[in-house]
């Protein structure tokens, strides 16, 4: 799914133009990821959730060269499909 995706399903949905559904996209994904940087986690009902997991420190290997590398601790973005969607799908 990409930016385009959701702004032409608001387009044909809301009867908005191709600027104002674009810009409603990307207001969209900015609320998203504010909710997820605010409280951790964000929740689309019958959809799933998205959660943020902090990574530890961890050693790494450079696969060109073989070299062991420190890699640093950091954040990933987790999904969890909702049973509805598992069941849709």
């Amino acid at each position: 799914m990409s930016k385009a995706f959701i702004a032409a399903v608001l387009q044909d949905s809301a009867s908005l133009t191709g600027t104002a559904a674009n810009r409603a996209a990307g207001d969209l994904m900015a609320a998203i990821v504010k909710e997820m940087k605010k409280n951790g986690k964000f929740t689309l009902p019958s959809f799933g959730t998205f959660t943020v997991r902090k990574t530890k420190a961890r050693k790494g290997l450079n696969p060109r060269t073989g070299e062991a590398i420190k890699v640093k601790a950091g954040k990933t973005v987790r999904f969890k499909a909702s049973p509805t969607l598992k069941k849709s799908v």
